[in-house]
């Protein structure tokens, strides 16, 4: 499939589904340092209001509790945390997260260890599909036939006191 161009507000989601599996994906919006934790220390990255941050959910789940966790790195700038290669937590993670201007979809790396934030672990389903931020939204390139992709929009709840 060739590159597709999705205009993507800032309110907005870009989400692709292919069987189970998903991706969501919003521009950040502003410009913020991004903190990446691990076993060998910290390490902090600029994002940029083009950048993306993306939530990958190789088996699928909740679209919800991706969007919350898409949203307490993009809005509250949480850390990121990576684990060891070969971590007992890594097969238990659902959900996986990557910041950055471009992101890479592979189903070749273990989840939560990667910490090069161009790479994202997802599905052989969605494996190979490359997403770029852009000022207008998000180039989607490679994506796979049959993927489903459409631009939803990002409904905040605020929970019960």
């Amino acid at each position: 499939m060739a590159d597709q161009m999705y205009q993507v507000g800032s309110g907005e989601a870009l989400v692709i589904r292919r069987g189970d599996s998903f991706l969501l994906a919003a521009r950040t919006g502003a410009r913020f340092p991004l903190c990446i934790e691990s076993l060998a220390g910290e390490y902090c990255q600029t994002l940029e209001a083009t950048d993306l941050v993306a939530v990958s959910a190789p088996e699928g789940g909740s679209m919800e509790a991706a969007l919350m966790l898409m949203e307490l790195v993009r809005t509250h700038h949480t850390p990121l945390i990576v684990l060891p290669h070969s971590h007992p937590g890594s097969r238990r993670l659902k959900y996986v997260v990557s910041a950055g201007s471009r992101i890479h979809l592979s189903c070749a790396i273990e989840r939560g260890t990667h910490p090069e934030q161009h790479l994202l672990c997802s599905s052989p389903d969605l494996a190979g599909i490359t997403l770029e931020g852009t000022v207008e939204g998000v180039v989607v390139r490679d994506c796979p036939p049959g993927a489903r992709i459409e631009v939803q929009e990002i409904r905040r709840t605020t929970p019960g006191i």
